[in-house]
């Protein structure tokens, strides 16, 4: 039995492939050791994973004003100290790090212990810490056709977004009414990632009513703290009430994305592999100030693989237009949800396992 330090904490897309990879770990008999942060989205996520290890560790993003520059490197320097004490007390045969911003400090921690260092990066445009550590790295698993500057092919693999045993494409009948949704009307899953995102859960609200009139049904997951949670009805076609549903965290992803005709929302990596995974066509909105612009990337890809549609976020005035476009239009969502299929297949978790076998210790 191996173990396994999987640095993943801080965002949704960070934690949940890391997630997936410690259940894939465990499953083959190997001791998965997940470092989160202390963030609440964090907290809420691991609730269902009794199952598995968790450690917490010190962290905040980088920013460049004073005081929260100065709150990066303190805590920064306390991840370190933290992920040195971690490789030294549980000794672990591989370090894999998902980038952002707890993954710096037990990645110098492994590699400073000669422990083999592996990289996992979804995005299509490498974020700050892959760069940075890519170095110290035995192995980089970077989406298909992703290089990264100054690294050794020979250390690189192609390689997806593990997603969570538990997310799978559920009849859509029995997904609308897990989510108290009628399954004979549309619906319109608002997805905004786990930090959610406030221009999409506003125009959720003020086109509720005009969509309830068209015989679809939204379900908006607004983040956590983004405004209240709750149930809206609004008059149907035919006068029946039509549920407009506003949740401020989703831990039924499965279900959501099952039941939903179309998605709406940004553009992590994370949410395209689980709308692939269960054939959720999406109009993807990039979040314009991600690091990098890697989110218009990751919607570019979606796109060139026929999933769907991007709207920039500059063009937010044409997305109920965008939307009507295709939620109506049975033919296309059918093509889409096809091409999804083809998709879901770079998303394999088996390989990434089966890599971690021929470079541990």
């Amino acid at each position: 039995m191996s173990t396994i330090l999987l640095s993943c904490g801080g965002t949704g897309g960070h934690l949940s492939p890391g997630i997936a990879l410690a259940e894939g770990l465990a499953a083959r008999g190997h001791r998965p050791v997940l470092i989160i942060s202390r963030k609440k989205v964090d907290a809420r996520l691991i609730e269902k994973y009794p199952h598995l290890r968790f450690e917490r560790l010190p962290g905040a993003p980088l920013a460049w004003s004073p005081k929260a520059f100065c709150r990066f490197v303190v805590s920064q320097t306390q991840a370190f100290f933290a992920g040195v004490r971690l490789v030294r007390t549980l000794k672990p045969d591989v370090v894999v790090g998902f980038g952002g911003f707890t993954t710096a400090g037990v990645i110098i921690a492994g590699a400073l212990f000669r422990v083999p260092v592996v990289l996992h990066e979804a995005n299509r445009v490498p974020g700050r810490a892959i760069r940075l550590m890519a170095r110290l790295a035995r192995r980089l698993w970077l989406p298909p056709g992703v290089t990264l500057p100054g690294a050794r092919a020979d250390r690189i693999r192609p390689a997806g977004l593990p997603v969570r045993a538990e997310i799978t494409r559920r009849p859509r009948a029995e997904a609308c009414a897990a989510l108290g949704l009628d399954p004979a009307l549309k619906v319109v899953v608002i997805f905004g990632g786990s930090q959610g995102a406030a221009s999409l859960n506003d125009w959720a609200r003020r086109e509720a009513a005009a969509f309830a009139a068209d015989g679809a049904q939204i379900y908006c997951v607004t983040g956590l703290g983004n405004g209240e949670p709750g149930t809206v009805e609004n008059p149907g076609p035919d006068g029946r009430p039509t549920r407009s549903v506003y949740s401020s965290f989703c831990d039924t992803v499965a279900e959501l994305l099952s039941a939903a005709d179309l998605v709406v929302g940004r553009a992590g990596a994370g949410t395209i592999a689980e709308c692939a995974r269960c054939r959720a066509p999406a109009v993807l909105v990039p979040y314009p100030f991600a690091a990098d612009d890697h989110q218009r990337a990751n919607a570019e890809y979606f796109v060139a693989r026929g999933g769907g549609i991007l709207l920039p976020q500059e063009r937010l005035g044409e997305l109920t237009a965008t939307v009507r476009g295709v939620l109506f239009d049975d033919a296309r969502l059918a093509a889409f949800r096809d091409n999804l299929a083809r998709l879901d297949g770079e998303h394999g978790l088996d390989q990434l396992l089966d890599d971690l076998d021929t470079i541990r210790k």
